[in-house]
């Protein structure tokens, strides 16, 4: 029986996290609303048990918590729905109680902080969203920190920043990876010279499955940072330079997208959040690094050409 389940597992984090727990050869289970889908990105494991589940359902979410001891939480919401975060939290928490969970390990994003006041942002900087979305992941944090309070479950999270890497599509750097390997203009959000940071998918999951080990873990929120300070421009620099090609850009201004926003839901919710644009807010994981040891991080070039090779390779299928 998996100890170890993971819920919204068909994203990308979830398949680094599985990839991770498979390689050491731990059985887990995997749990999403849609089979075909869990089966697409997990059949071919035989280490993987694949559950579907309804969330609107007590019954289902206990069903698909059954005889696990830690659940790892990744349930996305539409980018314009973010007010089901909290409650689809509150109703998983319930479910995996019920079931008997030991531990949960949400996984989070740098928006409860709110704007930056020093950086790097370490986990004690104040949580002062200023946004709706940093509201509503604020909340979903003190529901699964007030149930380890209560001592209902153990909770923790790890906070971690834009993200890139093999088949990642909800990415900021997507555009230019798909113009580096189809031709085409780069549609990318700007500013693009701003210092940011991203972490490689595939780091997190080795990352999460040495959390799931380290009870010390449980009771505190953790900061992932990314392979180091860059800016979205360095890195399309690097797709030039690896591809031996210049990219054609088209970069959005926060006017622009509340331009496109009147189109398209997912570009006008972009809106709020473009301060992570101007306003870098960058992490601090001394803290992580400290309690599970030195984190493997790969080089944005390394990254970079890993992504681009994994782009080539979908479209000769």
């Amino acid at each position: 029986m998996p100890k170890t389940a993971l819920f919204g597992a068909a994203g990308a984090i979830g398949q680094s996290i599985a990839a991770a727990l498979s390689a050491t050869g731990r059985p887990y289970r995997v749990v999403g609303r849609t089979e075909s889908s869990l089966r697409k990105a997990f059949g071919a494991d035989p280490l993987a048990e694949v559950v579907t589940w309804n969330p609107d359902s007590p019954a289902s979410v206990q069903a698909a918590a059954a005889g696990i001891e830690t659940l790892v939480y990744m349930v996305g919401v539409n980018y314009w729905q973010f007010e089901l975060h909290p409650e689809l939290m509150r109703k998983t928490l319930a479910g995996a109680i019920a079931a008997g969970v030991k531990n949960i390990v949400l996984i989070g994003t740098v928006y409860p902080y709110g704007m930056p006041t020093a950086n790097p942002v370490r986990e004690d900087h104040p949580r002062m969203p200023h946004t709706f979305k940093g509201r509503m992941r604020k909340a979903q944090e003190d529901l699964v920190m007030q149930a380890h309070g209560e001592g209902r479950i153990h909770a923790t999270v790890l906070r971690l920043p834009d993200f890139y890497g093999p088949g990642v599509q909800a990415s900021l750097l997507d555009g230019a990876v798909q113009a580096a390997v189809h031709g085409g203009t780069a549609d990318m959000v700007g500013p693009i010279d701003r210092p940011h940071e991203f972490v490689f998918v595939p780091d997190v999951g080795p990352v999460v499955a040495r959390l799931i080990d380290t009870p010390a873990a449980f009771g505190k929120i953790w900061n992932l940072a990314g392979a180091g300070v860059t800016s979205q421009r360095a890195l399309v620099a690097e797709m030039e330079r690896q591809t031996g090609t210049r990219l054609r850009l088209r970069v959005a201004s926060k006017t622009m997208l509340r331009l496109i926003g009147l189109f398209k839901p997912f570009m006008r919710e972009m809106v709020e959040m473009h301060y992570l644009l101007t306003d870098p807010l960058l992490m601090d994981d001394s803290a992580l690094q400290q309690l599970i040891g030195p984190v493997r991080k790969t080089a944005y070039a390394k990254g970079i050409r890993q992504t681009l090779a994994a782009a080539k390779a979908r479209e000769s299928q």
